[in-house]
């Protein structure tokens, strides 16, 4: 049993992978808490859609595809921002607008690339494929955004649960929320590589929403959502080493799958805890 848990992880490419998992588990599930308590989940599946075009254009001249996701990512955060800052445009509609257009156009540009298998591992994740170069990479954001959260946490949480009285008491809520949406660009970014464009929005939603479940206290769904990214990298790791099949799927799907769990048997808001205490609502005759 000791070297079906240990006996992976003596090869570099698992222990790159464990390492790059975790890092980007991490800086998800941080902004996670945020996403899922402000009603963004759609934002993330976008920002992982719409930065394609931002690797696309990256890769046809050479360049770092990093830095082309990135800006495409900052580009999306602004665009979003700007299109609702006056309530003019809602923001999920300001949100579908940015989806779709510039998913749109990576995908025009996508045309234009020799062989989609070039670029397979950017849209469908390798998360065994990480050098240390990624994982430094990983690693600066992660501390930025751990930083961004923990200097702006009270405007943060003010702007999350009462935009009203942030204004009331000095603070914009366009603004932190412009900062939010660029920290947001930075994660799915560094979550390309790891588990790809697709599948990026399950890192920032489920394990908060997951966590969310158990404890209705930020700064714990916060820590739990951590805490079940980095359980649910390592068991992905190990079944998919062991069933030969995609690492990154795999790992998704441990997280849909702690989800599950959690949602029928958490101690309070578990949906079989509900129903033996009579909570579920009745179907109308």
């Amino acid at each position: 049993m000791v070297s079906f848990l240990i006996d992976p992880f003596s090869l570099s490419f698992m222990q790159r992978g464990l390492v790059g998992g975790i890092l980007i588990g991490m800086t998800c599930a941080v902004l996670g808490a945020f996403v899922v308590w402000r009603g963004m989940a759609f934002i993330g599946d976008a920002m992982a859609h719409t930065v394609l075009p931002g690797i696309v254009i990256a890769f046809l001249n050479g360049a770092s595809l990093f830095v082309g996701a990135l800006i495409a990512g900052i580009v999306t955060a602004v665009g979003i921002g700007w299109f609702s800052k006056d309530g003019q445009v809602r923001e999920d509609s300001a949100i579908g607008i940015m989806f779709s257009g510039l998913f749109a156009l990576g995908i025009a540009l996508l045309s234009r690339v020799n062989s989609y298998q070039d670029l397979s591992h950017i849209l469908f994740g390798n998360v065994l494929g990480v050098s240390w170069g990624d994982i430094a990479a990983i690693t600066v954001v992660l501390i930025i955004v751990g930083a961004g959260v923990a200097l702006f946490y009270k405007e943060l949480v003010v702007t999350s649960f009462d935009p009203g009285h942030a204004r009331a008491i000095g603070l914009s809520p366009a603004t932190v929320r412009y900062g939010l949406l660029i920290l947001l660009a930075l994660a799915v970014v560094s979550g390309i590589q790891a588990v790809g464009v697709v599948m990026v929005v399950s890192l920032l939603v489920t394990p908060a929403a997951t966590a969310s479940l158990l404890t209705k206290r930020l700064d714990q769904v916060i820590v739990l959502g951590a805490g079940l990214s980095v359980l649910g990298t390592v068991t992905g790791l190990l079944a998919s080493f062991h069933l030969d099949i995609a690492t990154g799927p795999v790992i998704v799907l441990t997280l849909t799958g702690f989800f599950i769990l959690t949602f029928l048997f958490a101690p309070k808001q578990g949906w079989l805890m509900r129903l033996m205490d009579g909570d579920l609502p009745r179907r109308a005759n």
